[in-house]
């Protein structure tokens, strides 16, 4: 009796709000979780209101147990927009349903200044102004500004009548706190989900597999590679890089490029993959960015999600391109400052993305300047392999430049990194550095060739895993799960995106 109550002690606390034990996509406790809810879940899904209700509940508590009593936040955010959205149904004055906009970017917009960023402005008014700064003890609700950019876009969307107020109460809860996209995205739109919600789908046998093969995929891109070469080559570089020749610096770089890509798309993989598998379609968050020819392919390929959104809502009610040239320009460098400063609160963000502003309005100018047809398919197929390689190259090595300062904690360590690689490159090392990390060499290599290998071999790969028998899936299946169990670290390494 006594150890079935130990146990049991034990079973509550594994499921209460743990602030060091999320409950990720990569973890035992979500797959034990995931399976169970899955059973039941198939067991209502043609009973609409009660799955609804379900499927509500299950995502509030998985996003309590990443930001405990904030999950009412984000039902704060779910009655809001509610209200406001049949409000502005309502009413056809512009000038109201302007002002109904107003109201739901300021509360959003107000969450994200108080949550994220009221220490790093209380802060740099206290060094402007020399008085002492001791920060508020604030904590940041896991996922708010994916949930909060969903929120603005379905209100928007009314007032720009792209789409009817949802009339569901239940529906618009399921979409807004719909579990797989909620902390790390991808940022889904009301117009691309209530449909869905609102037919009620069925996952067919197509996109079972597709989806099991999504979540695989995105288990390695995390475990095997993120994880790894972060927790054993590229944490250390950039915590000391003066300790480092700039041979094993540059290669930190390279590391932490394929680290964070891996990172972020591993999410979206098993996001996208976990909702194929409750019947839900949603579009690529990532399409092998690295192969980009240019920063604004980059920005077509590279968590795209994001960049449509704030193409959408930030870049285009600017005036976009509907302006002069210096004009659009500066409307594309404050978009993507916006977007730098959306990924945390920090100033290194904000060069970044000052940087990558910078660069599409390079590219955009150069454009300007040396007019080229490289865009139509006849000039493509006549494009050279050596064309083609050097464009990736050059984009490739300037983005990883920005990355940079998207990893380093401040710009002492950035100058630390370029002082060892401009004054202390030492190429000898090069076979001391492949021998001693020879795994993570292997990881790396191997991660970089099958992002460049041909975009049409993944639906194939697709195509032929749901080709196999019922059998051999599964066995794929448990394969990668003992992999990644081998490969993963001591400690559960969160996704990156989750301080977002």
């Amino acid at each position: 009796m006594i150890s079935a109550a130990i146990d049991f002690d034990n079973i509550i606390n594994i499921l209460k709000y743990d602030e060091m034990n999320p409950l990720l996509f990569n973890t035992g406790l979500f797959l034990i979780l995931f399976a169970a809810f899955l059973i039941i879940y198939q067991m209502l899904r043609r009973h609409r209101t009660i799955k609804f209700l379900f499927v509500i509940a299950f995502s509030l508590y998985f996003y309590y147990k990443s930001s405990a009593e904030y999950c009412f936040i984000l039902l704060g955010v779910c009655l809001s927009d509610y209200f406001l959205g049949r409000l502005m149904g309502l009413t056809e004055r512009k000038w109201k349903r302007k002002a109904i906009v107003w109201v739901n970017v300021v509360v959003n917009v107000g969450m994200l200044v108080y949550f994220k960023y009221f220490n790093l402005l209380y802060e740099t008014i206290a060094n402007f102004t020399s008085s002492k700064f001791d920060a508020l003890d604030i904590v940041l609700p896991a996922g708010i500004s994916f949930f909060t950019f969903r929120s603005i876009s379905y209100i928007v969307d009314i007032y720009r009548r792209d789409i009817e107020p949802c009339k569901d109460f239940l529906a618009y809860t399921f979409y807004l706190t719909f579990f797989p996209p909620i902390l790390a995205g991808p940022v889904v739109r009301a117009k691309d989900m209530l449909p869905q919600v609102e037919a009620n789908p069925i996952a067919s046998k197509v996109m079972t597999s597709e989806g099991l093969f999504l979540i695989m995929c995105g288990l390695i891109k995390k475990v095997v590679v993120a994880d790894f070469i972060s927790a054993n080559f590229v944490d250390r570089i950039f915590d000391n890089p003066s300790l480092y020749s700039g041979f094993e610096v540059l290669m930190g770089v390279y590391g932490f490029v394929i680290q964070i890509y891996c990172d972020f798309s591993g999410y979206s993989d098993m996001a996208i993959g976990i909702a194929l598998l409750l019947g839900y379609q949603f579009a690529d968050n990532f399409r092998s960015p690295f192969k980009s020819q240019s920063p604004s392919e980059f920005w077509r390929r590279w968590h795209i999600s994001l960049s449509t959104w704030l193409r959408d809502y930030v870049y285009i009610p600017m005036g976009g391109n509907r302006c002069s040239k210096l004009r659009r320009n500066a409307n594309l460098a404050s978009t993507m400052v916006i977007g730098g400063l959306w990924h945390g609160a920090s100033w290194m963000y904000l060069i970044w993305g000052a940087l990558h502003g910078a660069l599409l309005v390079g590219h955009k100018s150069l454009k300007a300047i040396f007019p080229s047809k490289s865009d139509s398919a006849e000039i493509k197929k006549k494009n050279s392999r050596w064309r083609r390689a050097f464009n990736i190259f050059i984009t490739f090595n300037l983005i990883t430049l920005t990355f940079v300062f998207f990893r380093a904690d401040s710009l002492s360590k950035i100058s630390d990194m370029w002082n060892q690689i401009a004054h202390n490159f030492h190429l000898s090392v090069a076979p001391q550095f492949i021998e001693g990390y020879l795994a993570i060499v292997i990881v790396i290599a191997g991660a970089f060739i099958l992002h460049f290998t041909p975009e049409h071999w993944t639906p194939k790969l697709k195509s032929f895993y749901h080709k196999c028998p019922l059998i051999v899936q599964a066995l794929v299946l448990v394969i990668v799960i003992i992999i990644v169990i081998q490969m993963r670290q001591s400690e559960i390494m969160p996704f990156l995106y989750l301080k977002y």
